[in-house]
């Protein structure tokens, strides 16, 4: 082969090489409540969150509380009577089931900031988790994760989207 053709076939593979794909700037991840935390619980996580999701009890609690998830209005996060119910087939469920531990996962819908999206769902998390210590869930069994606007239910612009993306989410984990 020609040395010339040799040195332009190495030149560009390393030209091809340099070309791949840019790394995004790393994120600041969900806000996380640990209620052991001092500084009042709220702090910014990886997506490495420690939480084990446990999908067997996942589906054991939607069958019978009957849902995991409780919907919101817009820039809302109390509970109506609907998501009253559901939390509190919930609370019956985890209360029957003692070794589990949940994480209330607060969402927004697209609209709006991240800084206002990621406050809102964790106001939504927390709306859903001071109603099921009401009901007798101690404090120390859940967590509070607020992904705002960052894990859609629905994908969509139009308000069909946005009403299945205004949510908290009670996922069983260990």
């Amino acid at each position: 082969m020609n040395k010339s053709i040799l040195i332009g076939m190495t030149g560009l593979a390393l030209a091809l090489g340099a070309c791949g794909k840019k790394v995004p700037p790393a994120d600041t991840g969900p806000l996380v409540t640990d209620p052991n935390a001092a500084n009042g619980g709220a702090t910014n996580v990886d997506d490495s969150v420690d939480l084990v999701e446990l999908p067997g009890m996942q589906a054991d609690l939607v069958a019978k509380a009957g849902s995991d998830t409780v919907y919101f209005g817009t820039d809302e996060y109390a509970l109506d009577q609907a998501s009253r119910a559901t939390l509190a087939a919930q609370a019956r469920w985890m209360l029957a089931n003692p070794s589990v531990k949940g994480s209330i996962e607060g969402h927004a819908d697209e609209r709006g900031t991240r800084e206002y999206n990621l406050a809102l769902g964790e106001r939504r998390a927390n709306s859903a988790k001071e109603f099921l210590i009401a009901n007798g869930v101690p404090a120390a069994r859940l967590t509070v994760i607020s992904w705002g606007k960052e894990r859609p239910a629905a994908m969509g612009s139009d308000e069909s989207a946005w009403a299945q993306n205004r949510r908290a989410v009670t996922v069983v984990v260990r």
